[in-house]
């Protein structure tokens, strides 16, 4: 973060001084990172008290202080330096991003972050900071690594860890810039309408790509139009001044062309777009090579991250590049360069047993449950015997649709010739998975139902033979990031 003093901090917050007089708060400056965990304060840091599932960030405050934390953002005096913000209703919108804000001080220290994060925003932008923002329902944790990674010979990035896109998340980064970062990339995700334009509001970013209009979370939002007027929310932030780069291939997408006042880059795979991938063929490891075009020049892209959606994120993250100064060249040695950055995404790792595990648990929606089974079919494919697994859990937040999407699922893993699928889980979703492959395919011990990672875990101890490739995929919550990680272990 730029250096603040804590006495300017609480005028940006509209936060009163506890335990620290106004002329020291006007000299003592905040010169670290904002941190959420006492662990990860930093010398002259400033540590923000939230409620957690097991503990208070109130509770805490001493502790960060002493680790070099000069003041706490608080909901409530702490009894060390802190920049005290009333507290809010818990029924507010960042209710949903902490659970546990039973009184409200969470959400009213969210809200402060949200305005020290677009003060710091402000000022950065006017030194030259490009700010660049991506959404869509899925892929957006694997582009935004593949943005970074094309930007990172153009000039100092910033990026999220992980899936950072939330209201806490979103601030937290852009809290992370400061006047040595040339690009600052922001994911945002979003819960319900208006959530993206909110986060957006907080850094108004000047290039927006939209990946894809998918289902996921459609059982909050309840149709795909109402997602996809969600997502228009990036693109309607734009300035005139700025690029909306929009997957033509998904025509929800490329609707939004008459939703934004900013200049429109079409990508995709067919004819007529601006930035095309042409001749896509997959290596043994669902790798894409593909030609990368333009209305002047071309050049090849190999990828290394896996599976033939990748292309489409490739795209995108290619289409941001070229507005910020590359050339096809640097982007395509930037692209082959850059591997699987974000834990449990599309991680592909070959044990000596020649058991290869494709950790894809971090989430799952039907979208990304296509992409990974096909991907898994096309590793199968390389080598005529090896056999496939399709280890999935439940795909969360898919209301009414649960059932159905559930049943389309399994029957894909018949449709695409895998030869096991192992079901986690016990609830309707799952046995909808589990019958819907038995009917697809009149199977038998081909699909089976276990209650739970453990259970799958020594099922594929007891089963898999070397060269047999995995697939480990689910919602973040259904916790199979572990089983693939023992997979992995395993010798």
């Amino acid at each position: 973060m730029i250096p603040l003093s804590i006495a300017r901090i609480a005028e940006i917050v509209g936060g009163e001084l506890a335990n620290i007089g106004p002329d020291e708060a006007a000299q003592r400056q905040v010169t670290g990172t904002v941190e959420f965990d006492s662990r990860a304060v930093t010398a002259g840091g400033l540590f923000l008290a939230l409620p957690g599932a097991r503990s208070d960030g109130h509770d805490f405050a001493a502790a960060a202080v002493a680790a070099g934390a000069v003041a706490v953002l608080a909901a409530r005096p702490v009894g060390v330096p802190a920049i005290v913000v009333p507290p809010a209703s818990a029924a507010d919108a960042n209710a949903g991003v902490l659970e546990h804000d039973t009184d409200g001080s969470g959400a009213a220290v969210l809200a402060a972050l949200a305005k020290l994060a677009s003060a710091v925003a402000a000022e950065l932008v006017e030194g030259g900071l490009k700010i660049i923002g991506i959404t869509g329902s899925s892929g957006k944790t694997s582009t935004k690594d593949l943005i970074a990674a094309v930007l990172r010979p153009l000039g100092a990035v910033v990026a999220p860890p992980g899936s950072f896109n939330n209201e806490l998340g979103h601030p937290w980064t852009v809290l992370r810039a400061t006047t040595d970062t040339d690009f600052l990339v922001l994911e945002m995700s979003a819960r319900h309408p208006g959530n993206i334009a909110a986060l957006a509001a907080i850094a108004r970013p000047s290039i927006a790509a939209v990946l894809n209009v998918g289902t996921a979370h459609l059982g909050e939002f309840g149709s795909r139009e109402i997602i996809a007027e969600t997502k228009s929310e990036l693109v309607q932030a734009l300035p005139e001044s700025g690029v909306a780069v929009l997957n033509a291939d998904d025509s929800f997408v490329a609707a939004m062309d008459a939703k934004t006042v900013a200049r429109v880059v079409r990508v995709g795979r067919t004819e007529g777009v601006d930035l095309r991938a042409q001749d896509v063929e997959l290596d043994e490891l669902a790798r894409a090579r593909f030609t990368l075009r333009t209305a002047t020049d071309s050049v090849p892209v190999a990828l290394a991250v896996h599976g033939e959606h990748q292309v489409s994120n490739a795209l995108s993250a290619a289409a941001i590049a070229l507005e910020c100064g590359a050339d096809l060249t640097q982007i395509a040695d930037a692209l082959a360069g850059a591997g699987p950055a974000s834990r449990h995404r599309m991680e592909v790792r070959t044990r000596a047993d020649g058991v290869t595990v494709v950790n894809d648990a971090y989430n799952a929606n039907p979208d990304s449950m296509r992409a990974g089974l096909q991907a898994l079919a096309v590793m199968a494919r390389s080598q005529s015997r090896r056999r496939s697994w399709a280890v999935l859990g439940e795909m969360g937040e898919l209301g009414e649709d649960s059932i159905t999407e559930h049943d389309r699922v399994g029957r894909l893993a018949v449709r695409l010739d895998i030869s096991r699928l192992v079901v986690v889980g016990t609830g309707r979703p799952m046995s909808a998975m589990h019958h819907g492959a038995v009917m697809e395919g009149s199977w038998g011990s081909e699909s089976v139902m276990v209650p739970d990672a453990d259970a799958a875990l020594e099922l594929l101890r007891a089963e898999l033979a070397p060269g047999d490739v995995v697939l480990v995929k689910a919602s973040n919550a259904a916790g199979l990031g572990a089983l693939a990680e023992a997979l992995v272990a395993d010798t």
